[in-house]
């Protein structure tokens, strides 16, 4: 079992940028993933990093604005969010350890709490 503790979130201006942290203890090896959640809306994808070499997956939404890293020796994984929308608000979460489907909420076993991004436009 991974625990996860998200950080960084808070209000920003459209165009502005942030950046999340998720601080992991516990059996920290495995794949690592960012998902949101809107108001009224399903959780949703955002990227993920693998564990066996390191490849990052994105949403289309995201791409080309977002990086998803990982400091192994923290065992902190990262989300830099450039060029912010007002549709990218909503509560981020961390998550760790899921099968080859990254892209689906329910194969990722361990969850963060959540931490909310606000872009004001």
């Amino acid at each position: 079992q991974v625990q996860l503790v998200e950080s960084g979130g808070g209000l920003v201006q459209a165009g502005g940028s942030l950046r999340l942290s998720c601080a992991a203890s516990g059996r920290t090896y495995g794949n690592y993933g960012w998902f949101r959640q809107a108001p009224g809306k399903e959780r949703e994808f955002v990227a993920a990093i693998m564990w066996i070499g390191g490849y990052k997956y994105y949403s289309d939404s995201v791409k080309g604005r977002f990086t998803i890293s990982k400091d192994n020796a923290k065992n902190t994984v990262y989300l830099q969010m450039n060029s912010l929308k007002p549709e990218d608000t909503a509560v981020y979460y961390c998550a760790a350890d899921s099968s080859t489907y990254y892209y689906a909420a329910d194969q990722w076993r361990s969850w963060g709490q959540g931490i909310q991004v606000t872009v004001s436009s």
